[in-house]
Parts: C-alpha cells; structure tokens; sequence
C-alpha cells in the first residue's frame, strides 16, 4: 500500500466542536485496546534514568499520556492546542507549530504517539533535526497495511463520524517497518528497534549510542 498523507478532520476542529470531542474520546478507547500508552510507560520505566532527565512529548493532544507519565519523571507537552484544562500544574506545556521552533524543551527522552503519520517526508526530515539533542525516541504510530485497514473497518460502526473518516486516513499515511527511521534521517548514532502489533501499531525506540 502506497503510503499517502491527507488532512484528518480532527486537525481542522476546534477543541470544543461536539465532533473533536467525540473524537477524542474515540481515540482514547483505541488508544487503550491498542496498548500504546501502556507501552510507552514501559518503556520509559525501563529507562528510568534516561527519562528522569525529563520527557518531552510532541502532539500531546488533551495529555493524558502526560499525566500518566509526570509520576516518573518531569514532562513537557508540545501541541498545536491550548494547554488542556485540568492539565497538572507540574506539567509544563507549550503551544505553538513545531516547524516554527528553533529547538524542542529539553528533556532526556522524546516521545510521539499517533502523531507522525500527519507529516511528508521533507517535514519528517526536518523533524527529525529537532530530535538530535535527546538521548531516546519512543514513538508509536499507526501500522500501514491491508490487513489493518480491513480492521479498522469493523471498527467503523462504534465510533464517531469523524474518526470514522480519519482512522484509515491515519493507516493509510501509516508506516512500515524501517520507514521512519530513514524519513527522520536518523544517523548511525543511534540504535533502532521497531516492532508491531497485532491491532494496528509499530513502535520505535531509538537510542543514542555512546
């Protein structure tokens, strides 16, 4: 499958459109059964030191993977979006387009979920620039595949409109194995593994060698 990039309707609402919150509900509950933020703890308590330098999230959308993981260690959100409501105060949060930052808050680790399929190769690149300083990349994004795209469609009929037209929008702008890593440009510095799911994900951890 051709891997294609198109707008999701969700990028285009307002925080507070009825059909953005529907979404957003729809994608915590696929989020859950996915296990993604599951995942992505565990791998951050296995790097505990690495994380405690602080974790930066980019697309951190309504935080919650920001409030589940600021009990281990200092966390920073970076999103399109106002700071979400009730958000902790412990969590420092930035609002502004990544492609307009000269550099990302510090932290030891990186972390993106369901938030790079949105960008071409070139911004991916470009990206990928703005990851240098950190020690550990930990993403997880949606597996591009018939197979996926099938059961996404059985899905289809408990969820909202909206997600109804960005789920396969987002498989179909998904990754394979060994394609994200070479649109971010990552070097031979650092050290790749990528695995997937059987419900739809393949996740990345990149480590900075010595």
């Amino acid at each position: 499958m051709q891997r294609e990039v198109i707008p999701e309707i969700l990028d285009s609402l307002p925080p507070d459109d009825p059909g953005a919150i529907r979404s957003r509900r729809d994608l915590r509950r696929l989020n859950f059964c996915m296990g993604n933020d599951r995942w992505i703890r565990s791998v951050l308590a296995r790097n505990v030191n690495l994380a405690k330098k602080g974790i930066v999230e980019i697309g951190a959308g309504d935080g919650d993977l920001l409030r589940s993981v600021a009990t281990l260690a200092p966390a920073t959100g970076l999103d399109l979006q106002p700071r979400p409501e009730g958000l902790p105060s412990e969590i420092k949060w930035h609002t502004g387009d990544l492609f307009e930052q000269s550099s990302l808050p510090s932290g030891g680790v990186l972390v993106a979920n369901l938030f790079l399929h949105h960008f071409e190769p070139d911004e991916l690149k470009a990206l990928g620039a703005l990851m240098e300083p950190f020690e550990l990349l930990v993403f997880s994004e949606p597996l591009r595949s018939c197979g996926i795209l099938a059961l996404s469609r059985c899905v289809a009929p408990f969820v909202g409109s909206v997600t109804r037209h960005d789920m396969p929008v987002s498989i179909r702008a998904g990754f394979t194995m060994g394609e994200l890593p070479t649109y971010l440009g990552l070097s031979d510095r650092w050290s790749v593994t990528e695995t997937t799911s059987v419900l739809g994900a393949i996740r990345t951890i990149a480590t900075r060698r010595p």
